[in-house]
């Protein structure tokens, strides 16, 4: 049976159906912030079979088949791929509401020219034809890439990452940038049990011996240094729990000290060690012009039993519900007061938190960036129909708009692309919508600049493309 997604997919107004054709629809892609794998894009890897590229780390759809019954065999597990393929399948079909459904036949369709329904039925020949086309070249990881029209890629790294693959993509005639971002969390997390063990590697990775919290600071400067000459563009925090305390520098080398030496620290002097640090590394990024993006509330590892089997990121994570507006607008003034405040992305994975961080964002803008701290785009459980239009008229309702950077795939896999093509169709329809209630008026050159701007050249702007 063939799919649901005709050329008018999702667009339910003809204002919304030109935005889409004659301005969304062929425009590049800026994608600056996902989980690819550099190595993959380097060695240009062609996946062995739909299972590899679909399954193989999607914990999106590994979330779906568990609530579907299957066995954790053939989902983590050591099933041969065609049957974990099967199971997919077989889970499909009780997944319309979800966007999974969506995405899994806009991938088929725009990647495979595949235009069917996936299920029991259909698998078997759906599995032949798209493995036979993953084998070519036009299927290759960076074919892949082009092909979508990708023209940056933010992968996620961290500090001690020896950025090889990066250098050597520089080196290529790829046309497609493919970007380093600092991640730092094992560098806040002082409380962690593999802290000491993350000190070791930092100083091993910057030739020094770290001591002290000023050694500690003079080596996080150090990789900031390094990323930044191999053409990062920004940095990206996990934050379960949103966190500001203050601290002087001396009280902080002291907390430092005491947790090289092994003594157990306080949630308040986790606080302060986290909260100095953070505002150090945000005025290093605004020296190098980087944007700083704050992923805030996931409640992770939920299932202590299958944290134990299968480890971290493996959809055992929900939505935290921990409060953030004192403390998110004290951080970030705390790097504005010196006028030290990076261009920063806020994202909570609380829909909750829309209003408060739509209304935090205002409070932080620029005369020389327009749109300088954003709203980030409807992140996670939220990358939804329901929460991308929620997130984008909370947006609108709050701020602008207009200079909204746009959509992310924050995935790990190379067939996620269309995901903004299923957001350009989401706002396209959204500003058409507002043009039949009479909310916007009718002019159509400028909803292609809000559609294009907001698509792409924001994004291009704001990361210094």
């Amino acid at each position: 049976m063939k799919t649901f997604i005709t050329d008018d997919f999702l667009l339910y107004n003809d204002t919304a159906s030109e935005l889409y054709h004659d301005t969304a629809k062929d425009l590049p892609i800026i994608d600056y912030h996902n989980h690819l794998n550099q190595y993959e894009i380097l060695e240009d890897k062609n996946y062995d079979n739909l299972a590899d590229v679909w399954l193989g780390e999607d914990h999106y759809k590994w979330r779906l088949m568990r609530a579907n019954g299957i066995s954790e065999s053939y989902i983590t597990g050591d099933k041969p791929a065609y049957e974990k393929f099967l199971a997919w399948s077989k889970t499909v079909p009780h997944a319309i509401g979800n966007p999974l459904y969506h995405w899994t036949h806009l991938e088929l369709l725009r990647y495979f020219g595949i235009d069917e329904l996936l299920n029991e039925k259909s698998a078997p020949a759906i599995w032949e034809a798209a493995n036979a086309k993953l084998k070519t070249p036009d299927l290759s990881t960076r074919a892949l890439l082009k092909n979508k029209k990708v023209e940056f890629v933010g992968t996620t790294d961290d500090p001690t990452d020896d950025l090889k693959a990066h250098q050597a993509l520089a080196e290529t005639d790829y046309s497609v940038m493919v970007s380093p971002s600092f991640r730092p969390d094992k560098g806040l997390g002082i409380e962690n049990d593999d802290f000491v063990a993350w000190v070791e590697k930092l100083e091993a990775v910057t030739n020094s011996s770290i001591e002290n919290y000023d050694a500690f600071l003079q080596a996080l400067e150090n990789r900031v240094n390094y990323f930044d000459e191999n053409g990062c563009r920004s940095s990206d925090h996990g934050i379960n729990v949103m966190f500001y305390e203050e601290a002087t520098k001396d009280e902080v080398a002291q907390i430092f000290a005491k947790r090289l030496k092994g003594e157990v620290l306080t949630e308040k002097e986790v606080e302060q060690f986290r909260t100095y640090t953070l505002v150090v590394l945000g005025e290093l990024y605004a020296d190098k012009g980087w944007v700083m993006q704050l992923h805030i509330n996931p409640l992770r590892n939920n299932s202590t039993r299958m944290f134990k089997l299968i480890g971290p990121d493996a959809g055992f994570d929900s939505v935290g519900d921990h409060l953030l507006a004192n403390k998110l607008s004290n951080l970030l003034d705390a790097m504005d007061i010196n006028n030290k405040l990076p261009k920063t992305v806020l994202y909570s994975l609380n829909a909750r938190d829309n209003n408060i961080i739509a209304a935090t964002a205002g409070n932080f803008q620029s005369d020389e960036i327009p749109g300088k701290v954003q709203f980030g785009t409807a992140w996670w459980f939220n990358d939804t129909i329901d929460g991308m239009e929620d997130q984008m008229k909370t947006l609108a309702n709050f701020g602008l708009i207009s200079n909204f950077i746009g959509m992310l795939t924050d995935s790990r896999s190379f067939l996620s692309f269309p995901r903004h093509e299923y957001f350009r169709r989401i706002l396209c329809n959204i500003l058409g919508t507002w043009v039949e209630e009479e909310k916007a008026p009718k002019d159509m050159e400028l909803l292609s600049t809000y559609v294009r701007n907001i698509s792409y050249e924001n994004a291009k702007r704001y990361f210094q493309l």
